[in-house]
Order: structure tokens, then sequence, then C-alpha cells
């Protein structure tokens, strides 16, 4: 894991996401910001403390979640109560491990029409937050078999170069044949495509899921912390 003499702006992904190419999607507040809250939790302060969280309590109601990626552990808010924290390891795609090609034939778009059956799969496996405007923070693709939602993959966060996967899951009854891999490889290909290198976030002691993507050519870059929060 190496860290970039310059700053990046994955040094502060979300932040940068909501004050760049997802600005339009964005809440802000002083010294913080949010998506709309049917896109997404995600939410990002410009440095941690006091200031900056009871800036993001100002445009939050109690019981509202906040999700946010800090480079340090979680200090007690005023306002706030820590729901879940642990570390998150951030991963960049080498963009010469992936050769181009077309799409495969049983990838599909995934749009609006394509809301409840998103949802459905979401809230089965589990694979992050996912709420009824999710699908416009960038592409998603899936795969349907017999009708049924497969297995998605899509973008999340879009910080200036770089764009980030999320969303990656399979149904339980379609697991093992290679569905998320194949739609990963083709959210990387689509962003190679318009010149963004991927990236995507995974706790730290999800080995599994961090061998497969080191096999498909993702590195460690940095180690950081999820935090979710809520509003009291």
């Amino acid at each position: 894991m190496s860290s970039t003499a310059e700053p990046s702006p994955l040094d502060h992904a979300i932040w940068s996401a909501l004050n760049s190419r997802q600005k339009h999607l964005a809440e802000a507040f002083g010294s913080a910001r949010r998506f709309l809250p049917e896109v997404s939790v995600l939410s990002a302060i410009a440095l941690p403390g006091a200031r900056a969280y009871a800036d993001l309590a100002e445009m939050c109601q109690p019981g509202d979640r906040a999700t946010l990626f800090d480079a340090l552990p979680y200090q007690p808010q005023p306002g706030w109560v820590l729901v879940v924290g642990a570390p998150m390891l951030q991963m960049v795609r080498d963009p010469g491990s992936l050769s181009p090609g077309p799409a495969p034939a049983i990838v599909q778009n995934l749009g609006v029409a394509d809301v409840p059956a998103m949802l459905e799969l979401t809230r089965l496996t589990k694979p992050g937050p996912f709420s009824l405007r999710t699908h416009e923070l960038g592409e998603y693709v899936g795969i349907r078999v017999d009708g049924q939602l497969a297995a998605m993959c899509g973008e999340r966060l879009r910080v200036p170069g770089m764009s980030e996967m999320s969303a990656i899951c399979t149904h339980p009854d379609h697991t093992g044949k290679g569905y998320a891999k194949l739609l990963m490889n083709e959210v990387a290909r689509r962003m190679l495509e318009r010149g963004d290198t991927p990236f995507l976030h995974v706790r730290e002691d999800n080995k599994r899921a961090i061998a497969v993507y080191e096999a498909m050519g993702f590195r460690a870059r940095r180690l950081s912390n999820f935090l979710v929060l809520n509003r009291v």
C-alpha cells in the first residue's frame, strides 16, 4: 500500500465527488456536504471536528443516517451516535489489466424501470446502501435470468479522472457463475473508454473479496474508516 506525494481526489473521495462531478446531486451547509437523501446516505465534512459535524447535523433530521469515509477513527460528537465503524480499504484498478472488447450479449443496461428489481436485489444481498435514486450516480448494468435480476454492478462516486465501482452483488441463486466479474469488467471497460480510472472500497476484513479484486488488477491504495452515524 502506498500513498501519493501530491493530494489526490481519492484522499477525500466523497468530498471530492460532492464538490465536483456530482455537485448537482449534493446538499451543502458550511463545511459539510451530503448527497440528496433519496440518492445516497454518503456524506462528507471538510475536516473532522465539532463545527463540521454541527454543520452536517443542520442538514439532517433526527433518525437520519450519514455514512462517511474518514482517515481517522470516529470521535464522539454532539448530536450523533455511531452505528458502525470499521477499517476500509481503497483499491484502484491498473488500466493495463483490462483487455478492450465489446460488452457480452447477456449484459443489460439498467435504468429507472429496473429500480424495483435493483432495490430487491440490494435488500437481499446488502452490498451497501441503495435508494430510489442511487442509479442516478452513474451507469448500472445487470444480468437477468428468466426475468429475474441475477446480478448487477454500477458506479457511485465520481471524482475528477476516476469513478468508483459499487453495488456489486449477485442473487444467492446465481452465485458461482462469474456474473459479478463479468459485470465489473464491463463497468471498468466503460470507465476506461471515457478516460476514468476505476476504484472501489471494501472492508479490510473482507479478505475473500480483496483477493478477487486483486486477481482482477485492483491494488490497495490507502486504508481509512467508514462510519455510519445516526442523527439524534
